[in-house]
């Protein structure tokens, strides 16, 4: 829907003081905003119908379908898939019937991987989503999740693609799609262009308005400690936390949130420079900046009071709150020039954004004519999204090891092909756990659509083929001796119970002592795998003569060390989301393919940390006791593409001005393969360290059994910053074994 410029004119001239900063405003939980009658039918609550009277109107409301143990909404008491459009119903008729402009709220929704509400897709994480390397396949997926919200009539989803994974202690790096910047900008890029469309075209029509989080350099909290410090220069800041956001903008995003973290002592919420300077001059963004939740009521130690920490990240750039106090107390500063100008501007970017949903009344019109949810179209899209959803969990599983003993992984496919053949124990902590492959940020899924790797093994080979061993005591000596193959399904979960305790912003606050273990709240300074699983593995190792497979499924870069070490094949699963279980039995039963890489370095000690490919010193042979810090490298995977021979690269400085053109020559075996093919690179001659290397580009194939194909990687220049007239020498790593390494000098400064 097109703007009317003058309409908006003419609302804003139309409003007071308090009736311009509700529309500011997110603070109510919209879980809260409806309530079930003695009928059982969804109506409006009180809560929502005060927050109304108190704005003339209401704002922005926050997760009225969200389901989860922080909201307690659950199956029980929360809004089905069927009451979708009976909730968007109650919710925008009691807005208009009760606002004093005729105005419909946003809608938004927490859509970090996939839809946080009954019924909604569950994809990978994004660091399952990272492993795949593929942006295609990530911009289908997310256009599956926004016709899913936009059926149901939300409007805006908050995603998370901006962070990057700098240290393995930070719990949110499930959150992240890996420790690489611009694979990072390449994922926001497919987010916005899936969810919005080209050049915006879904929204309003189909799609759903992106705000990407989180507004910056979260990744980088000292420590890993969640929301706190990012101590870095701005070089740092720009090569690595930064290029997220320009894509995103680039593509189209109309929104960004602010994050909790300070950088070098300035917070995201109230840096000038970042909101405005940065994002919006520099940049030329053009939509709305939220704030996290109650980050800015988290100003007050700086600012002095709520209310001045309202008027802080007012005037520092942010459009919209989230829960806080601090917005609704601009009303004191209606004096104040300043904060009543900011007030028009964040309010006309608000309007805007209403008006591309049309949820603002036409010329003539007092009240808008919003357009109900189709419980088909919800259905429909909700298919789609499950069928996305099982097409990058499959991407997302990355081998990385094979062979580590005598048995291969077809060795033990064989095996477990042979019903006359041993038992197959799963054994481990996950062993028949559902809620480990589906991260923070999941609402419950029904009963009759949990799995674990346990039942999908039970339902290819048979109950009596399969046995259950959670802990090695639960199956017997001459069971262990007689097995043939031996799955142990370890890691982490992010799930959080219905009993757990939360801070005020939902992230975790008391985690029990076999709780969650991942996720927001949840930092580490121990990264080793949790509840001595790797005891357990050698428990297991040492009752059993069969090969192990383990599983790792895995919301942060985990020390695999022992893992691999004691089993003959290790698997890489990050929290592949609802079909995760589904993917591991794919690839141990049915022969799947594993395309997909490590989107984190892998550390071999838990104190050689943090630890980045894209470092600019090696960590190799720094520590005494730990010579060998990395365990595997990013990008690292000994999948379906292990077996393609690359040959006859070559780089071309002179046909593409402004760009080196690195191509190369790829061939198939019999099988065929598919998954991303990396371009790395170390530059020198420039004014700074360079780093040990930078992925400078990335290609995505499906080759047939024997083609043979050419690959062009295309590096633009000013990607190789700061180099002035220098060597740049360009690595293609295929599967961290195999290197290809041709050398170009770029002409001229750039």
């Amino acid at each position: 829907m097109s703007i009317n410029c003058a309409a908006v004119d003419r609302l804003i001239d139309s409003m007071s003081f308090t009736q311009k900063v509700g529309q500011l405003n997110q603070r109510l939980l919209g879980w809260k905003s409806v309530e079930r009658n003695a009928a059982g039918r969804l109506v409006a609550s009180d809560e929502l119908k005060q927050e109304i009277d108190r704005w003339g109107g209401l704002g922005t409301l926050y997760g009225l379908l969200r389901a989860d143990p922080w909201s307690g909404q659950h199956w029980g008491n929360g809004i089905r898939p069927e009451e979708r459009t009976e909730a968007i119903a109650v919710v925008q008729q009691t807005v208009l019937e009760r606002g004093a402009h005729g105005i419909g709220v946003l809608l938004s929704e927490e859509a970090p991987h996939g839809h946080q509400a009954l019924g909604g897709t569950v994809l990978p994480t994004n660091l399952g989503l990272g492993a795949t390397f593929d942006p295609q396949g990530v911009q289908e997926a997310e256009a599956a999740v926004a016709a899913e919200l936009a059926a149901s009539g939300i409007h805006i989803a908050l995603v998370s693609g901006l962070d990057i994974a700098r240290d393995p202690r930070w719990g949110r790096c499930e959150e992240c799609f890996g420790e690489d910047p611009l694979m990072a900008a390449r994922m926001c890029e497919a987010i916005v262009t899936g969810m919005q469309g080209e050049h915006r075209s879904k929204v309003g029509h189909g799609g759903v308005a992106v705000v990407l989080k989180h507004l910056a350099a979260q990744g980088e909290a000292v420590g890993g400690r969640n929301g706190q410090s990012a101590v870095l220069g701005p070089h740092d800041l720009h090569e690595i936390h930064l290029p997220p956001v320009a894509a995103g903008v680039r593509a189209g995003a109309l929104g960004f949130m602010a994050a909790y973290n300070d950088i070098d002592s300035v917070p995201c919420c109230a840096n000038p420079w970042l909101l405005k300077d940065y994002l919006r001059d520099q940049l030329g963004f053009d939509g709305i900046v939220m704030a996290d939740g109650l980050a800015v009521d988290r100003l007050e130690d700086m600012a002095g009071s709520i209310p001045a920490a309202g008027r802080a990240a007012l005037l520092a750039g942010v459009d919209v709150s989230l829960w806080d106090e601090g917005f609704t107390r601009l009303e004191e500063y209606a004096d104040d020039e300043q904060v009543v100008a900011a007030v028009d501007t964040a309010l006309r970017r608000v309007l805007e954004l209403k008006a591309m949903f049309g949820l603002l009344p036409e010329d003539g019109a007092d009240t808008a004519a919003i357009a109900m949810p189709s419980a088909d179209a919800i259905a429909q899209a909700t298919a789609d999204g499950r069928e996305q959803a099982k097409r990058m969990a499959r991407e997302a599983i990355t081998l990385i090891n094979d062979g580590q003993s005598a048995a291969t992984l077809d060795d033990i496919r064989s095996v477990i092909a042979d019903a006359q053949a041993g038992p197959v124990i799963v054994a481990g902590p996950f062993a028949d756990d559902f809620g480990c492959f589906l991260g923070d940020y999941t609402a419950p899924l029904p009963a009759d659509e949990q799995s674990s790797v346990y039942r999908q093994l039970v339902a290819r080979l048979g109950e009596d083929r399969v046995l259950l061993a959670a802990k090695p005591s639960d199956a017997p000596a001459d069971q262990w001796a007689r097995a043939s193959t031996v799955v142990f399904v370890c890691g982490s979960t992010s799930e959080r119970s219905y009993d757990s305790e939360f801070d005020d912003n939902g992230a975790a606050k008391a985690v029990t002592e076999y709780g969650a273990t991942c996720g927001e709240g949840v930092d580490l300074s121990d990264i080793r795998l949790p509840w001595s699983q790797d005891d357990m593995l050698g428990e297991v190792a040492a009752l059993t003569t069969a090969p192990i497979v383990s599983v790792a499924v895995c919301g942060r870069a985990h020390v695999l060390t022992d893992v691999l070490e004691r089993s003959a094949v290790t698997i890489w699963a990050g929290y592949a989301g609802q079909y995760g279980p589904q993917a591991v039995a794919d690839v141990l039963v049915d022969g799947a393919d594993m395309s997909g890489r490590l989107p984190v370095t892998l550390p071999a000690y838990p104190a050689a940390i943090p630890v980045r490919y894209n470092d600019r010193q090696s960590a190799a042979h720094v520590y005494k006791d730990a010579a060998e810090p990395i365990l595997r490298g990013f990008g690292y995977g000994a999948g379906s593409l292990a077996a393609v021979t690359f040959s006859e690269m070559h780089a071309d400085t002179q046909s593409h001005p402004g760009e080196v053109l690195v191509q190369v020559t790829a061939h198939a075996d019999d099988h065929g393969a598919a998954g991303a093919v990396n371009l790395f690179a170390h530059v020198s001659g420039g004014r700074r360290i360079p780093r040990l290397a930078m992925l400078v580009d990335s290609v995505y194939m499906d080759l047939n059994a024997g083609e043979r194909r050419d690959i062009a990687f295309h590096v633009p220049c000013d990607r190789l910053r700061d180099v002035g007239d220098g060597q740049v020498q360009v690595t293609c790593t295929l599967d961290g074994d195999s290197t290809h390494t041709v050398t170009a000098t770029l002409p001229g400064e750039y």
